[in-house]
């Protein structure tokens, strides 16, 4: 054995784990760790210009990887910095490692400087927290975070290493395996569920398959594609389980929840039997839960045993790993006959298509047109109406993937995590589509990208709004424009719900704000301009660029489904496009 710091184990630790990028930033308590960093050549140390952004990084690299995405940062507001991204990352089971500095174990407890309880801040948004207290603990505390990072559901995992566990002087053993009392992860199917899950859908005359993330976490894709053209039952999807199977694949049907298509929500208020895998039927997706698949024999396959019948109870439950569960059904499974059924869902797909019309520069068109000019792509939305167009409009198949804070619809996702993403798939087009609001929430991390040299392209929508609270404001709030107007002046008028074209300039001049980072900054306006802006962008190999489209003030993602009612009770287009 050769002895070593606790700083220097770190490092060697990260080796051990194959770890090649590491998001930190640095600070007085973190200080050792990143002293011993200096100079290592195996590991890629990424500096962001905001923790907030670093984390969002670091979850853009694993869920675009797979690989388990790993921060370093300080104690005190190093590691507050984190919280946010620590629940977003949770939230969408992304395997994460987040290490952060502290006082020294003698001063815990005593108000030192920059001191933090981050275990007790962080224990309810991640999968696991704990403070190091012990140098001869490091090591297998380290192996457990990873080892619980990655299995079972993934989720966070946060380590608070104290600065003299830091400094003190230990053994260099690191363990291969680990053994952990009271956690167990399921890793087998049980077949008598599978069978009865077989046998209710092999029965059914209106059959649908709803996924969720978990398959797209579990990166069973090919064999939901498989399992769906096998059996032929139309596949609906969640907004974090688009992708699943291809979207132009005949069988996919659209997403579901309060602006899912028409024809994707008709087929889960009329199917005979949901047949559910990896989702947690979240309030966004159900709609009024009485009224939700009132007709349906429910199947719901899910790694996490406490996510199975905790908001819709379902009639089989099985708890499995996403992929091991789709294995076991292809071997069983056989197609149905339901042409009638799936018959029905053409016709509602070509009565009420989602379509924003060709009047004007619309977020679709922006859309279609990343479909058509890029085949090998990672797009990465921030949250809010940009996020709904593109859940809406963008083609994900084998060689494409989106990223998207999901389950807490974090603003300022966006940007940082496509940062991760191309850091970590550096051969790919990364592309952001963000709203003019979440785009200044990370703007900082501009910085970064231009001092990695990553050609990112960031697409924003820009309708001079924080656009979604507008949106529920003008349908459900008497148009009463609080606190959502970018361009208001202390001089505007109060109570202003107007949007005219004598209102302030915007702030800031994305354009200029690019140039003055070193990026190349696009403005679009008109339609006919979207194709020659995004070639610009993607034959920018050396710099970022953004390109601003400027969108109507007041245009609105459609449909909808108003709060508290069910999946059926859907507006179909807004009152001014339906003039």
């Amino acid at each position: 054995m050769i002895e070593m710091t606790g700083a220097e184990l770190f490092v060697k630790v990260l080796k051990e784990e194959q770890v090649t990028t590491l998001f930190a930033y640095p600070g007085g308590q973190a200080i050792d760790l990143f002293n011993a960093l200096y100079g290592e050549k195996d590991i890629d140390v990424i500096l962001p210009r905001h923790e907030q952004g670093l984390i969002h990084a670091a979850d853009g690299y694993a869920r675009s990887t797979g690989k388990v995405g790993v921060c370093l940062v300080t104690s005190g507001p190093g590691a507050t910095n984190l919280v946010t991204g620590i629940a977003t990352a949770n939230y969408d089971s992304v395997p994460m490692v987040c290490f952060t500095g502290q006082v020294p174990t003698g001063l815990i407890g005593n108000d030192a400087f920059q001191e933090v309880d981050i275990v007790g801040i962080t224990r309810s948004i991640c999968k696991y927290a704990v403070t190091v207290r012990k140098r001869e603990d490091l090591a297998e505390t380290i192996k457990k975070a990873f080892y619980i990072a990655k299995t079972g559901k993934p989720g966070v995992v946060v380590v608070d290493l104290p600065k003299d566990i830091q400094r003190a002087y230990g053994s260099d053993f690191y363990p291969k395996e680990i053994a952990i009392r009271g956690y167990k992860p399921n890793t087998s199917v049980h077949m008598g569920q599978i069978n009865k899950a077989l046998e209710i859908l092999n029965n059914a005359r209106k059959p649908v398959f709803l996924i969720g993330g978990g398959v797209n976490i579990a990166h069973a894709n090919k064999e939901m594609t498989q399992l769906a053209e096998l059996t032929g039952v139309p596949v609906i999807t969640t907004i974090m389980g688009k992708g699943a199977i291809p979207t132009t694949n005949s069988l996919y049907v659209g997403n579901i929840g309060i602006h899912g298509s028409y024809a994707a929500n008709s087929a889960i208020s009329h199917c005979d039997v949901l047949f559910s895998i990896g989702t947690r039927f979240n309030d966004r997706i159900t709609g009024k839960i009485e009224e939700f698949a009132p007709k349906a024999t429910i199947v719901h396959i899910d790694i996490d045993a406490a996510s199975i019948s905790r908001n819709i109870v379902v009639d089989i439950p099985i708890v499995a790993d996403a992929k091991k569960a789709i294995w076991a059904l292809l071997e069983k499974a056989k197609p149905l006959h339901i042409a009638e059924w799936t018959d029905e869902i053409s016709n509602w797909k070509k009565q009420y298509p989602i379509d924003m019309g060709e009047n004007g520069l619309t977020p679709q068109m922006v859309i279609k047109a990343i479909n058509e000019l890029f085949t090998d792509a990672i797009i990465a939305t921030d949250v809010g109406q940009n996020q709904l167009w593109t859940t809406q409009f963008l083609d994900i198949g084998e060689n494409k993937q989106m990223l998207t804070s999901g389950g807490l619809g974090t603003m300022g996702y966006g940007f940082p995590a496509a940062i991760g993403a191309k850091l970590g798939n550096p051969q790919k087009d990364v592309i952001v589509v963000s709203g003019d609001g979440g785009m200044q929430m990370n703007i900082q991390e501009m910085a970064t990208a231009i001092v990695y040299e990553l050609p990112i392209i960031i697409c924003i929508l820009n309708n001079g709004y924080l656009g979604n609270v507008r949106q529920w404001q003008e349908m459900f709030y008497d148009k009463r424009y609080s606190s959502t107007c970018m361009r208001y002046r202390k001089s505007c008028e109060i109570g202003c719900n107007t949007p005219q074209k004598c209102c302030p300039e915007y702030t800031p001049d994305f354009v200029r704000l690019a140039e003055s980072y070193g990026a190349k900054g696009i403005r679009v306006t008109k339609a006919q301009d979207i194709e020659t802006a995004l070639i610009t962008a993607k034959a920018n190999k050396k710099t970022p660029t953004i390109i601003e489209f400027i969108i109507d003030r007041e245009i609105n993602v459609m449909p909808i489904v108003p709060p508290g009612n069910s999946l059926e009770d859907m507006i179909l287009e807004s009152e001014e496009s339906s003039k």
